[in-house]
């Protein structure tokens, strides 16, 4: 129990009055004592009217899991014996997001959420819900810790990945090469032989067929599925800084199971490849639902790493390890030219073997401070700097494509969509 800001400002307006007597006159000694009486008695009529600690009750729910980039609520339910205005508070541990203090008012029963808001994967902990409330005149107020102790799993957003995966499944194009679908002209994979119609394509005629039937004869075709998808994930320092409340590998673990999703379901493989100052898991490309949930494990528990990225070493044993050639997904960032030039060297020689499609996530606060308008001095040295890194950022990109790396640069919410458009068009140009 203590003392409200209002009791301390009562108390305070307390002096002039007792000042009266030195400036108005001795007789009015008895306002200061009368005043000192009153304050007093209603301090102690607050602390008789407040609710005891003992008639507050409070329960908490929390979830168990939290998919990271969205936010999670905690339910509390609160109880008292009499209509009060309550203050609550969480608590919490790990990587879970300070949030205010929420008032509500209650009359015998009342219900309200605290939001939970992940900013990175691992485990969060609601430690305790702190319950402050005062009497009707507000000048006494208790409080109450209520121990929850509760641990919140926060994993990779799967749901997003569901949602996003519905929207594109949901098109009859997103479907070619998922079941044999008869695209004339659509694919290089041989499907069957028929008697040519007017309206076929008539470069697909086989002539040796004609000749031993005497009919016209074309093939037909379909798109050619079981490619190769690896997802090369750096999961360096620099991965690990935040962008959008979340930190860049999120971004990246989320776009890339999206893709792992789309390519299974249209009958690719897919493996993976996680790495920054070492290697530190490859797993050869494989079909199947079971190589999703396997990729799901597999980044929920990727740690955020202080170290360099050697892409050398990581590239180079990535370049040993696949016999066919893939496409290679690498999901990295980089920072200007100059520590970009290793990464450059090892994409080039990668290049040369397989399809490189490079993912980097564009932070449009830089974008943003590059052009803004220039009010003060301040601004024009962060304006500036933020253009050059702007423009060694396109340099690095302009430098990979011409090294035949296909790029998709984007900001965190279009990298996902960015991506899955990126290997669609490669799978329909048939470039691996």
């Amino acid at each position: 129990m203590r003392p409200t800001q209002r009791a301390v400002l009562l108390l305070t307006l307390g002096l002039p009055v007792a000042l009266l007597p030195s400036f108005f006159g001795a007789a009015l000694w008895i306002v200061w004592p009368v005043f000192l009486g009153a304050a007093l008695f209603a301090g102690g009529l607050d602390i008789v009217l407040a609710p005891r600690r003992r008639s507050v009750g409070l329960e908490a729910e929390t979830p168990d899991t939290l998919w990271i980039g969205e936010e999670g609520a905690l339910t509390l339910q609160l109880t008292t014996s009499r209509p009060t205005t309550i203050e609550v508070l969480a608590e919490l541990d790990g990587p879970l997001r300070r949030a205010a203090p929420r008032r509500i008012t209650i009359e015998g029963q009342g219900r309200t959420t605290l939001p939970l808001v992940p900013e990175r994967r691992g485990e969060g902990t609601v430690v305790a819900i702190w319950v402050r409330w005062s009497g009707p005149l507000r000048l006494v107020e208790r409080q109450r810790r209520v121990p929850v102790g509760a641990t919140v799993g926060i994993v990779p957003n799967v749901r997003a990945v569901q949602s996003a995966a519905l929207r594109f499944f949901s098109q009859r194009e997103f479907l070619a090469g998922m079941k044999v679908e008869r695209y004339v002209g659509d694919g290089s994979e041989f499907e069957s032989m028929r008697e040519y119609v007017p309206g076929l394509d008539h470069r697909a005629m086989n002539w040796k067929v004609t000749a031993r039937h005497r009919r016209l004869i074309v093939q037909e075709f379909r798109a050619e599925r079981n490619h190769q998808v690896v997802l090369a994930l750096d999961t360096g320092h620099l991965m690990a800084e935040p962008l959008a409340g979340i930190p860049k590998l999120d971004h990246a673990i989320n776009a890339a199971l999206l893709l792992s999703y789309v390519c299974l379901r249209t009958g690719d493989r897919v493996g993976w490849h996680t790495f920054d100052e070492r290697v530190h898991d490859f797993a050869p490309p494989e079909a199947g639902v079971r190589t999703f949930r396997r990729l799901q494990k597999e980044t929920a528990g990727l740690r955020y790493s202080r170290g360099e990225t050697n892409f050398t070493l990581a590239l180079n044993d990535l370049v040993t390890r696949l016999r066919r050639r893939s496409l290679v997904v690498v999901l990295s960032d980089f920072v200007d030219t100059v520590s970009a030039e290793l990464m450059l060297d090892n994409l080039a020689r990668l290049s040369r073997r397989h399809l490189v499609l490079f993912v980097a996530l564009r932070d449009p606060g830089m974008v943003e401070t590059a052009h803004r308008d220039i009010g003060t001095l301040d601004h024009l040295y962060r304006s500036v700097v933020a253009a050059d890194f702007v423009q060694e950022r396109r340099v690095v990109l302009r430098k990979l494509r011409r090294m035949g790396v296909h790029c998709v640069d984007a900001e965190p919410a279009a990298v996902s969509t960015g991506l899955l458009n990126s290997y669609l068009d490669l799978k329909r140009r048939e470039l691996f």
